[in-house]
């Protein structure tokens, strides 16, 4: 019987491994493999000479890691934290714009108006802390500028273009407040009562951004809307847009103020359409995410 070869079996000698770099907290670090390669070679009884790659288990070196603060991570961290409470504070502000300090401002209550501008200026810092869209601060920018611009005292500015630039800026700045709202209000997660008091924040918004909207087609054309007398700029016509708007918005319709110019009519056809949609599309919305928010 032939006597076998005998079989050698080399040392096991690791294999060169490129370990590629990768930026983790802005800092440069080595991926460590925690496997690595041998070649093993022997002979066979024909005489050839044979190879094989096997994996070996290797010690993972452990490094400190050095945790660099994102100042932009903190910030979000710190709007997740105040976006639900916040968006009760905006119902309650918004609350009190309307039901309140609009009335008294039209009953010719002196401080009424400083009070008013001065919960519109809270409820637009609540949302610009909110925002998380750049897009939405700017547009917000834009109408604070574009209102406060129309009260100065500028002997170049027409009258038309001054009820531009107040209506206008209101309308911009409660479009960026329903944008930024929005995105609270529907962001994935468990519906709760703060955010159903978000989806009223919208409601009203929109009901501020049509009488923002009437606001200036009574001003531009005087006898587009009949039973109310011409626009003379007095804190009253605000209170009177907002009672308008929001009886439209709601479908109530009383009759006693009523639109006869073709864009005032188009308007408040538009407002009162929106009205009903919002309700069911918001409602249909909100419970959905719920169920789904549940099954996981």
């Amino acid at each position: 019987m032939p006597t076998p070869y005998p079989i050698r079996r080399s040392l096991p000698t690791p294999v060169s491994v490129t370990m590629p770099a990768r930026l983790v907290d802005g800092i440069s670090r080595p991926q460590i493999p925690s496997m690595c390669c041998v070649e093993v070679c022997w002979r066979n009884t024909a005489g050839s000479i044979r190879s094989t790659r096997r994996p070996i288990t290797v010690d993972r070196v452990q490094r400190p890691s050095i945790v660099v603060d994102n100042p932009r991570r903190s910030i979000r961290a710190w709007q997740d934290q105040i976006r639900d409470p916040s968006l009760t504070i905006l119902l309650v502000l918004e609350l009190c714009t309307i039901f309140v300090a609009a009335p008294l401002a039209a009953k010719g209550l002196p401080m009424a108006r400083t009070v008013a501008n001065t919960l519109v200026l809270a409820v637009l810092v609540i949302v610009v802390m909110l925002s998380r869209k750049w897009g939405a601060i700017v547009v917000i920018l834009l109408g604070l500028a574009a209102t406060v611009t129309s009260f100065l005292p500028t002997g170049e500015w027409s009258p038309v273009s001054d009820t531009m630039a107040r209506h206008g800026g209101e309308i911009l700045t409660f479009s960026a407040l329903i944008w930024v709202v929005a995105h609270a209000v529907y962001a994935p997660g468990r519906i709760t009562f703060h955010r159903l008091q978000g989806a009223i924040v919208l409601y009203l918004s929109l009901a501020l951004i049509f009488a923002a909207a009437y606001g200036l087609i009574w001003e531009l054309i005087p006898g587009a809307f009949v039973n109310i007398a011409v626009p003379t700029g007095d804190p009253q016509e605000v209170a009177i847009m907002l009672y308008f708007s929001l009886s439209t918005l709601t479908t109530t319709g009383y009759g006693d103020i009523v639109p006869i110019d073709p864009f005032a009519r188009s308007f408040a056809n538009l407002e009162s359409v929106i009205g009903p949609i919002f309700l069911a599309i918001t409602v249909a919305r909100l419970v959905s995410m719920e169920l789904a928010d549940r099954r996981r």
